[in-house]
């Protein structure tokens, strides 16, 4: 296994392992890579996962379960290039579900409270359209929305009347 040099690392309560999992399920190419378990020594119960070791789409990360103290916030997030609108859509609908919640711009936090960005291909070349007035409406229909739809926000910037939900 080629040694990643950062790792982001997860603080999770007690969940770590189910996000692993999760995580894994998401992501067709993910794999669990490995998961310590709590001894008699705790201070976890002894048995149950101590840190998860995963990779998604040939990033890996480590959860831990190191109790409550710690919470996540969209001050971190992690941004998901998507091929096109059905991968925005599939992503978007996986991480929503089960108790995640939408926010703005193609933002989101799933189940555990961790923040992704689900982003399509081509965002920045419609964000930075040359022509001011059209970056300008691509602009102003991202911030109307949710789930980032890319046909819409190039409508926008095409002067097309757009209608987002």
């Amino acid at each position: 296994m080629n040694q990643q040099k950062i790792v982001p690392n997860l603080w999770f309560d007690t969940e770590a392992e189910e996000a692993a999992s999760f995580y894994v399920s998401v992501f067709k190419d993910g794999r669990i890579l490995d998961v310590s378990r709590y001894t008699d020594a705790g201070p976890g119960p002894a048995g149950t996962a101590m840190a998860v070791q995963w990779e998604v789409a040939g990033q890996r990360f480590v959860g831990i379960n190191g109790g409550p103290q710690f919470s996540f916030t969209e001050a971190v997030s992690f941004q998901i290039g998507c091929a096109d609108q059905a991968e925005v859509d599939y992503f978007w609908d996986a991480l929503t579900a089960d108790g995640g919640e939408e926010s703005q711009c193609g933002w989101l936090k799933d189940k555990y409270g961790v923040s992704w960005q689900v982003v399509p291909d081509g965002m920045a070349e419609v964000l930075g359209n040359p022509d001011p007035e059209a970056a300008r409406r691509a602009v102003e229909a991202m911030f109307r929305m949710k789930k980032l739809d890319i046909a819409a926000l190039r409508a926008a910037a095409a002067g097309d009347e757009v209608a987002v939900g």
